[in-house]
């Protein structure tokens, strides 16, 4: 049986090269539809992987509290936008006031700028860098790290110290990274600050850097940049994950009551939690995939037709082959698999080629837009069985005319 196997397979390959160049296209084509499947579930892979962890990084454990909840908003239709107000300091202050659920933290903070221009002795970065006005919570509640020198303490928040803790950026390839950076004194609009800290590098999102950004007391940053209508983000943290539904409900109630809401009336605000946020974006991946599938599945699907194709013309110029194979003595099951091996050749190596080039381009796309490429296992054995199913089905009706041919007629032909 393994004989036969072996010659089977060696028949077959002799047959492919003879027929290279239609060997070939056919190749592309079951290869063009691998491609697409496996690129674009390259990409969706790494999408949620990048996002998934920028998330999760803030723990299942915290919830936001902003101007409109984390959903996009509808236009168009009979559909009114509803407008809500932003969420000014003295409402966030007084929230962090009357906000007292048990084993909770909740920091206040705002974004003063993303195109600040940093200095450093005789250099300076160019207007791109972010200053977030933030107190002692904002960090371990966004789930960053800080891993050289500290964190803000309350003491630098109240006193408005002229302190900073700078993105990773800074002491890896920017102003300071050939000295250290602790104790440093940089200037933001004309305002000295101390370096008392460097954050855990966190990566891009979108393009945009999370690692450029200088973090410094919030009232000290509301004092420097006074724009009007300064949005406010707040943010808390319960230390027991079995306690977040309740103590989200109690943020409701308190934000409801800090906006003096009548009962009847809906929220004005969001209320938007991290594990919430992860779950939406499974959802968005998943109708990712789904997509990524139809398009590969129509693709694979004229493959496979063409494949088909492509094996019945073989059939037909190799009559009278079959014929002597069969005069010799050859069952119908050999040469029916004689046929099938040789579809099952072509189906794999256009698998291997499609698997190739889809990862090659969902690498060079996320790299492109700066997402966290993965190696999509699960898009791989999908596409080996893919074309797995594409040669069995493909190759199987012409391996069984191949196989019903009557050897006399096959001699005759010509």
């Amino acid at each position: 049986m393994l004989g036969l196997f072996k010659e089977n397979i060696k028949i077959a390959s002799g047959s492919i090269k003879t027929q290279l160049l239609r060997t070939i296209l056919t190749i592309l084509i079951i290869a063009l539809g691998i491609w697409a499947l496996v690129g674009i579930l390259t990409v969706v892979s790494a999408l949620q992987n990048t996002l998934s962890t920028n998330f999760a990084s803030m723990g299942s454990n915290t919830f936001n509290i902003n101007q409109y909840e984390f959903t996009s908003r509808r236009h168009g239709g009979d559909e009114v936008e509803k407008i809500n107000p932003i969420i000014s300091y003295p409402e966030a202050n007084e929230f962090r006031k009357e906000f007292k659920f048990p084993l909770t933290r909740t920091s206040i903070s705002f974004m003063a700028t993303s195109k600040a221009e940093v200095k450093y002795e005789n250099e300076k970065t160019d207007p791109e860098v972010s200053v977030m006005g933030v107190d002692e919570n904002f960090v371990p509640n966004s789930g960053l790290e800080v891993t050289t020198g500290r964190n803000l303490n309350s003491f630098d928040v109240k006193n408005n110290a002229k302190v900073c803790v700078l993105g990773s950026d800074f002491a890896s390839k920017g102003l300071l990274k050939d000295v250290n950076p602790l104790d440093k004194i940089i200037s933001v609009r004309g305002t000295k600050f101390r370096v008392i800290g460097v954050l855990k590098e966190k990566g891009s999102t979108f393009g945009n850097s999370q690692d450029l950004r200088v973090l410094i007391p919030i009232q000290v940053a509301r004092s420097m940049f006074s724009a009007p209508n300064i949005n406010y983000s707040v943010s808390s943290m319960v230390e027991k994950k079995e306690m977040l539904n309740e103590a989200v409900e109690q943020a409701t109630i308190t934000m409801r009551r800090v906006r003096k809401l009548n009962p009847v009336e809906d929220n004005n605000f969001g209320i938007s939690r991290s594990d919430d946020l992860i779950n939406r974006i499974a959802e968005m991946t998943g109708f990712l995939n789904v997509s990524a599938w139809i398009i590969g599945i129509i693709t694979i699907f004229g493959s496979s037709i063409a494949l088909m194709n492509i094996m019945l013309v073989s059939v037909t110029e190799r009559t009278r082959e079959i014929g002597v194979r069969k005069a010799l003595g050859a069952k119908r099951s050999t040469i029916a698999f004689q046929f099938f091996v040789e579809t099952l050749i072509i189906g794999q190596l256009g698998g291997i080629l499609g698997i190739i080039l889809g990862i090659f381009t969902g690498y060079m796309i996320a790299v492109a837009i700066d997402f966290d490429f993965v190696i999509p296992w699960m898009a791989i054995f999908w596409a080996v069985v893919t074309t797995f199913l594409v040669a069995v089905v493909s190759g199987s009706y012409p391996a069984v005319k191949a196989s019903k041919l009557d050897p006399i007629e096959a001699l005759r032909y010509e």
